[in-house]
């Protein structure tokens, strides 16, 4: 009976080993497969076809590169919801990302809980609308900045408007939200243009990013200021709500309409010659340009700085151009 019992023990025993190794099964390599680091790419408001733009343009690079690291695509319902935004961060922390990659709703609001994001070890990278500097400073913290010159790129547009245009000539300037850093960027690229051309800033409000709040401000100004000349709009959804604003007035062809961003809806109003200008930061490649400096940190552990991306003036003619 003994000698059954011990039989039986060691037939546990060997098939305990058998389990154990089979779950230990090295790689052919030789050695223990190695975990994908994984990026969570968390946009602003995916309702604005930008943003879309820029998910569509990192999934088709993770596809591409799939061999090399896992994608995590969120955003938020509408510019405004910094909240999410935040919520959204705590969750990727605490599902352990390697990095995310974030284009920040509030250039403060979301540096804390970026900051306990890099405490836990995770790679941050900024990406569109570059957090503030003295937030950064008073938080004690830094991360690289990959994205284009607003100002820059505003400027550009600024600049092909007033060609259109006479010194003295009146023109306004939609901007996008207050406390968003490319935003500003763009609100001053505006006034460099209109300053260097001599022409009438006689108004400066706030659209916050969207086309049916632009609308109404754009009805009021050409309300209030019958003689202006035209409008320059931070992004091109608020473009589109200007042109409506216009349609809707009677003066579609009267006031010259710019924007920035280059969305499709955009580029149709160029052909037809109701946005006159936009600025192309390649909504495309911008997270790509984010994750793939995301991908190098942690490979190469080098120390993180900021990084240029490209913006182009976008008219009729470029669009022709690159038929």
């Amino acid at each position: 009976m003994k000698s059954v019992m011990n039989r039986i023990v060691m037939g546990f025993f060997i098939c305990g080993l058998i389990i154990l190794f089979a779950g230990c099964k090295p790689s052919e390599g030789g050695g223990q497969k190695k975990r994908k680091p994984r990026v969570a790419l968390i946009m602003k408001s995916l309702a604005n076809e930008f943003f879309q733009t820029m998910e569509n343009g990192a999934k088709a690079h993770q596809k591409e590169h799939a061999d090399e690291y896992e994608l995590i695509a969120n955003g938020i319902k509408d510019e405004l919801d910094v909240s999410r935004q935040i919520d959204l961060v705590e969750q990727m922390v605490s599902q352990g990302v390697d990095a995310i990659v974030i284009a920040p709703a509030d250039s403060k609001a979301l540096i804390p809980v970026c900051k306990k994001a890099k405490e836990k070890g995770i790679v941050v990278v900024n990406i569109d609308n570059k957090f503030d500097d003295e937030v950064l400073e008073q938080n004690k913290v830094s991360f690289p900045f990959v994205g284009p010159n607003n100002r820059l790129g505003a400027r550009k547009v600024g600049e092909y408007v007033a060609k259109k245009l006479k010194p003295g000539d009146k023109v306004a300037i939609i901007e996008g939200v207050p406390s968003a850093f490319n935003g500003v960027q763009r609100k001053l690229g505006f006034e460099d243009a209109i300053k260097n051309t001599k022409l009438t800033l006689v108004t400066s409000q706030s659209g916050y990013w969207e086309t049916d709040k632009a609308n109404k401000v754009a009805s009021a100004i050409i309300t209030e200021h019958p003689d202006i000349k035209a409008i320059l709009c931070a992004n091109d959804s608020m473009a589109i709500g200007v042109v409506a604003a216009l349609r809707d007035a009677g003066k579609v062809g009267q006031i010259l309409v710019a924007g920035y961003d280059n969305i499709s809806a955009a580029q149709q109003l160029l052909k037809e010659g109701k946005i006159i200008a936009t600025a192309d930061q390649h909504a495309d490649r911008l997270a790509v340009y984010g994750i793939e400096y995301a991908l190098q940190i942690i490979k190469e552990k080098i120390t993180p700085l900021d990084f240029e991306t490209p913006v182009d003036l976008i008219t009729a003619e470029t669009l022709s151009s690159k038929k």
